[in-house]
């Protein structure tokens, strides 16, 4: 047999190299993605380069460019090797059926989701699930995370390679801990509408940093004035790089909290905190769930989303019993 039939395929490990380096117009990164040295990167292209007889990368001074026959080659094996990743994602997923990456931000783990988690796996005991909490949202191709809890701005543009569906709008109250309240309450002598205002612009506030900057968030002069009440110096009080370490210092007495509805709900509920003013903000921001349209069906992610929406509806509200 002779013609092109009988030739022997390039290597393809030069062609993975290829791949990568065309991908990410830059050899550094393809290395690091391939673990290789960006040496070893480079000598696989120009042996590919060798072996095919013309040149498939112009390299300049930060990074590289295609080729005409680069630009030729390419396609072909950029959808070769996309459909070689999903099929070994999808055997993946086969074998591990019951296994469930989700990624979740810290504060909503910590304070909403950790102390639920035992009624899934009560419900579903043939379900391993994972969580991955990170501040930073997920990425699905490279983190081995089958789906993610994302509170998103309303009005950002949705990736159109996920499908979502909504949980919760969020919003904002203030909270604090009965014993604080009390304390300022008695403080301002009679009971009295004026008297619990005075009370509450009395108190020290804790400021969670994270909500700092983002214009959608209410700030505490938002709430201050939607409560009525004389503002304080804002600039002083206790501040957090996380919601939950705030929501900590809260229950412990340590001042007045702006913060997330969810996140707050089950010490408003157990009464380890209270609202001092019947008063909450919309944050104009949106708790998601979020998967790979990609992502073959699979009854484990089924089963977690119907849980978590029946979660969600059963604790979304400001319970009655947590106002003051």
């Amino acid at each position: 047999m002779s013609g092109r039939s009988s030739q022997a395929p390039p290597p393809l490990n030069a062609l993975r190299a290829f791949e990568a380096a065309a991908r990410h117009s830059n050899f550094a990164r393809a290395a690091i993605e391939l673990n290789v040295t960006t040496g070893a990167l480079s000598h696989q292209i120009r042996g590919l380069e060798a072996l095919l007889g013309v040149r498939l990368f112009e390299r300049l001074a930060r990074g590289v460019t295609l080729t005409p026959p680069g630009r030729a080659l390419y396609p072909g094996l950029s959808s070769g090797f996309a459909q070689i990743r999903d099929a070994v994602a999808a055997l993946r997923a086969s074998a591990n059926s019951n296994v469930l990456v989700v990624s979740t931000p810290p504060g909503f783990t910590s304070k909403w989701l950790a102390p639920r988690l035992y009624r899934f796996a009560h419900q579903h005991p043939e379900i391993e699930l994972r969580i991955a909490s990170s501040a930073t949202y997920a990425n699905f191709a490279t983190d081995g995370v089958d789906v993610a809890v994302r509170n998103t701005r309303q009005g950002e543009r949705a990736n159109a390679a996920l499908a979502s569906e909504k949980l919760v709008d969020d919003w904002m109250l203030a909270v604090c801990s009965p014993a604080l309240l009390a304390r300022a309450r008695r403080a301002q002598g009679r009971a009295s509408p004026a008297a619990l205002r005075r009370s509450v612009a009395a108190l020290p506030l804790i400021h969670d940093d994270q909500l700092a900057g983002r214009p959608e968030v209410p700030t505490w002069a938002d709430w201050f004035r939607a409560a009525g009440v004389a503002a304080p110096d804002m600039r002083r009080g206790l501040r957090f790089s996380s919601a939950d370490h705030a929501i900590d210092a809260a229950v412990q007495g340590a001042g007045l909290l702006l913060t997330h509805v969810l996140l707050a709900h089950d010490e408003l509920a157990s009464g380890r905190l209270v609202m001092p003013l019947d008063v909450a903000l919309p944050v104009h921001r949106t708790y998601y769930l979020v998967w790979p349209k990609a992502q073959p069906p699979r009854p484990a992610l089924e089963a977690f989303r119907a849980w978590l929406k029946r979660e969600i509806a059963a604790t979304s509200a400001v319970p009655a019993h947590g106002r003051s």
